[in-house]
């Protein structure tokens, strides 16, 4: 990182002759008459992964969820492919191509595991062709196709989630914590996948407490402290603004 850089001025994510899938721009947001997003700046650019990194606390989730269309930015501008989109709701997001998988999985824990993927069919998807493609990817799910989601493993929880969120063929997708309760080695092995959906071309945001977990998978980086983006670029170039506290274990 350039001296420049490490007086304030942050290095940008943008790459020339590449057009911005989802930007935010100025981004503030907040509850009630509390600010949480001071500002934030983020580029994902298609076909390639964004981690947002910092502890809890820092605005990761809140920063999602403008993404997703749940919270309203109270200021600056949210952008889908360099259409300005802001209010848009949940619903409209999802029909733009943006999907998201919130902190804690997002399943429907009453609902087997098939009939979790049947409730990705609402785009239109064949649930034969959902379940073939989840099935293949995870194939414990399909040993799991009739058991309730709630009694799976975390592990398990969180392939169906990424199985159910892939069947509306998204062309973002928001994860928010994937890491959280995991064991490290379903937390690589959900990585690996994650890396393996960037090259066939989805383009991924992954807001992330534990580094070490996705940044040998990024292709750019932000580093988010108290509601504001303080470093972002190549996972190089950050990482030594990292202290072992974000980066995890």
């Amino acid at each position: 990182m350039s001296e420049a850089n490490r007086g304030g001025t942050l290095p940008q994510t943008e790459q020339p002759g590449e057009d911005p899938l989802l930007e935010l721009a100025g981004i503030r947001a907040g509850y009630g008459a509390i600010e949480v997003l001071h500002g934030v700046d983020l580029v994902l650019r298609p076909g390639s992964l964004l981690a947002l990194l910092g502890p809890n606390g820092g605005g990761k989730s809140t920063t999602m969820r403008v993404c997703a269309g749940l919270h309203p930015p109270t200021g600056g501008e949210l952008r889908f492919a360099g259409r300005t989109v802001n209010g848009v709701s949940a619903q409209d997001a999802a029909r733009l191509g943006v999907c998201s998988i919130p902190e804690g999985r997002g399943i429907f824990p009453n609902l087997t595991v098939r009939e979790n993927l049947w409730a990705a069919t609402g785009t239109g998807a064949r649930l034969e062709d959902v379940e073939d493609r989840a099935y293949a990817r995870f194939p414990v799910l399909g040993e799991r196709r009739h058991q309730l989601a709630g009694s799976m493993s975390g592990g398990e929880q969180q392939m169906l989630a990424l199985s159910r969120a892939l069947g509306t063929d998204p062309a973002v997708l928001l994860l928010d914590e994937l890491s959280m309760g995991l064991a490290p080695m379903i937390v690589t092995r959900m990585y690996e996948t994650v890396a393996e959906l960037v090259e066939g071309g989805l383009s991924v945001l992954v807001a992330e407490q534990f580094a070490r977990a996705v940044l040998p998978i990024a292709d750019t980086a932000a580093l988010m402290l108290h509601g504001r983006v303080v470093a972002a670029g190549p996972p190089a170039a950050i990482e030594d603004r990292l202290s072992s506290d974000y980066l995890g274990g």
